[in-house]
């Protein structure tokens, strides 16, 4: 995985074998000597990730690293923080300061690796959502108001009884969300887990020797925790593994006996992980959705159905079934506006689609194509069928009146015009909007023939 990596360090020596063993990775680097350059070059080269040490000749690491986190161009960055000694304070001030990592020197450069892979991992796919996020919002789809959330839910998956007890212990009065106890039966189970955990931490020798690896790449495959932050729980006091289970797709490692805060620290920020890019998707599912569907309605909009005729077609052309198009457009609809005002007009048009899919198969397409007009496509449809359901779509908008507020009601009409599509009589240059301009002729033709009608486009002789 390339990125630019920015190593800010005062001592020649390490910024030097740093940058060759990023070099022999494939990493770009910059390198800056203390805090002021470390500014100058993050302004100037926007790094993907910064190796920082804490000891700089001009400023406290700590003071960088809180100065970097409350600039909005360096917010994001992934930073690991590298310490000479490894006291747990000298952690923890670092973690809270806002590091995502934390390395004391010597550093172990095949976990370092893994480290910077798994920031850089997780960074992308951040970025990709905030930009699919702001793409939609460049079209002016709204952004949705952030809900109320409950407390995190973290769950620890282990065979051992004194593993779970020992860890519950430990984070009783550090964590904040709530601590469930799962084995690796129940995490499989055929239930889904309702609410799904927020991060799972996975003992790494569950069941066997790196058997947490396996059960993590499980979850993924099954769709379990998708998205859910997964933390690896090192319960073999050599360490070993960390960096392959970073590569396997962990969000992070801790150690069983490392210190709770750290821990607590650690699991905190995989759960706001976790919620930042939920909401972050919730906002893109919402925004595709708005994309595709009539707000007012609920229908699909003239975008979709512009593509689904676009397919319907294609079908039809190699030979496929036959479908028809059906236009329908509310008579004098102008006069309901001006009667009733356009929140009466809004229900008027939200009763109709309402009457209009109550009268049409599950695979139909019924959109609102524009204003007070309505496409129906009916797919393996012959023209004798589609003229049965045209005129009972006639029927269901006429037949009984639309009540309004304080009692009001009002009959409203419908002209209809229907195209019958058949691979023999398509040409090389009928598409979508030449067939589309055929129905609309025909219900024209409706409309000067006294409306509230269907009438059908014959094929040209």
């Amino acid at each position: 995985m390339s990125g630019r990596i920015l190593i800010v360090d005062d001592v020649a020596t390490n910024r030097i074998v740093l940058k060759v063993k990023l070099g022999e990775a494939c990493y770009e680097t910059a390198l800056a000597s203390d805090a002021a350059n470390c500014f100058r070059v993050v302004k100037e080269t926007a790094p993907d990730l910064i190796l920082l040490d804490r000891d700089l000749p001009d400023r406290d690491g700590i003071e960088v690293l809180r100065r970097l986190r409350s600039d909005p161009a360096a917010r994001d960055l992934a930073i690991i923080m590298t310490l000479g000694a490894g006291s747990v304070d000298a952690r923890l001030t670092a973690l809270n300061a806002g590091a995502d990592d934390v390395m004391t020197k010597p550093l172990d450069e095949p976990l370092l690796m893994a480290r910077m892979r798994a920031l850089l991992r997780a960074r992308t796919a951040a970025r990709e959502l905030r930009e699919r996020n702001a793409a939609l919002g460049a079209i002016g789809l709204a952004e949705a108001a952030t809900p109320f959330e409950r407390p995190g839910l973290v769950a620890l998956v282990t065979d051992r009884p004194e593993t779970a007890l020992h860890l519950r212990k430990l984070l009783a009065t550090h964590l904040g969300d709530r601590l469930i106890i799962q084995s690796r039966d129940e995490v499989l189970g055929d239930a889904p887990p309702n609410p799904e955990p927020d991060v799972y931490v996975i003992e790494q020798d569950i069941g066997s020797a790196g058997g947490g690896l396996r059960l993590m790449s499980d979850l993924r495959s099954r769709g379990i925790g998708r998205d859910a932050g997964m933390c690896i729980l090192q319960t073999n006091k050599s360490g070993d593994g960390a960096g392959m289970a970073l590569d396997y797709g962990a969000d992070d490692v801790v150690a069983n006996e490392a210190d709770p805060r750290e821990i607590a620290i650690r699991l905190r920020r995989l759960v706001a992980r976790k919620r930042r890019e939920d909401r972050l998707r919730a906002k893109v599912n919402d925004g595709l959705r708005l994309a595709v569907f009539d707000p007012l309605t609920g229908l699909h909009n003239r975008r979709h159905a512009m593509a689904r005729l676009g397919r319907m077609l294609e079908r039809t052309r190699r030979g496929g079934a036959e479908f028809a198009v059906i236009s329908v457009d509310l008579d004098r609809f102008k006069a309901v506006n001006d009667a009733f005002g356009h929140p009466g007009g809004d229900k008027v048009l939200v009763e109709v689609a309402r009457r209009l899919s109550q009268n049409l198969r599950t695979d139909d397409l019924l959109a609102r194509f524009g204003g007070e007009e309505f496409l129906i496509a009916l797919p393996d449809t012959s023209l004798h069928d589609a003229q049965l359901i045209a005129d009972r779509l006639c029927r269901s908008i006429n037949e009984t009146a639309i009540t309004l507020d304080n009692d009001r009601s009002l009959s409203v009409t419908a002209s209809i015009g229907l195209k019958e599509v058949v691979a023999a009589e398509l040409t090389a240059l009928d598409c979508v909007e030449t067939i589309l301009a055929q129905t609309d002729r025909a219900l024209m033709t409706s409309k000067k023939l006294g409306r509230n009608q269907v009438t059908v486009c014959l094929p040209a002789a």
